[in-house]
């Protein structure tokens, strides 16, 4: 692991030192800033964000952590006693720390599997509906009539748009929170 303080920082960033400092950074299995101004902290993360091309994710819970969490592709905000700043400046609102594993390891698989399976089914509808429109084409000579009512195609499209992703989301749990909090490689799975 990696400690490093906010003096330190500051020559660093203002040093031209960051590539050394990325540099170390990466042979390290964690790394944390302490006593650094919101300013650093934001920059530590554009910094990895630019000459990493990793995706960052960052977690506060005050109003110093503001910038880190808007820089970051993915912000989670802690509600406490520092104030709600952080908590609305970020993608994600946890109450305590400890949530954090579950934010991730369950409702990120879950989500990141939802998304997927939802995807294929928006192509899946949308062909379907493209090809019954095409073939009927041959059938009335190209005369550009259209062949379901005006009606009809808004509540296809209203229907089949809307009811699948709320029963997705609500019933679609491919693993068990027990085992996907047992096996946190599981996460891994699906990228």
């Amino acid at each position: 692991g990696l400690v490093i303080d906010g003096r330190t920082l500051s020559l660093i960033l203002q040093g031209g030192l960051e590539e050394k400092f990325l540099a170390l950074a990466r042979l390290c299995r964690s790394v944390l800033c302490c006593r650094s101004t919101p300013l650093q902290k934001g920059m530590v993360v554009r910094l990895v964000r630019r000459q990493l091309r990793a995706m960052t994710l960052a977690i506060g819970d005050g109003a110093n952590d503001v910038s880190m969490i808007q820089a970051a592709d993915v912000g989670i905000g802690i509600s406490g006693q520092e104030g709600m700043q952080a908590v609305m400046a970020s993608d994600f609102a946890i109450s305590r720390f400890k949530h954090l594993k579950k934010l991730l390891l369950v409702h990120g698989h879950w989500c990141y599997a939802r998304l997927a399976k939802m995807v294929i089914y928006f192509f899946y509808k949308n062909v379907s509906y493209v090809n019954l429109l095409f073939w009927y084409q041959f059938f009335c000579g190209f005369s550009g009539s259209t062949m379901i009512d005006y009606w009809q195609m808004i509540f296809f499209n209203l229907f089949f748009t809307s009811v699948p992703p709320i029963l997705f989301g609500v019933l679609d749990k491919d693993v068990s929170v027990e085992t996907l909090l047992g096996l946190p490689e599981l996460y891994k799975n699906g990228q």
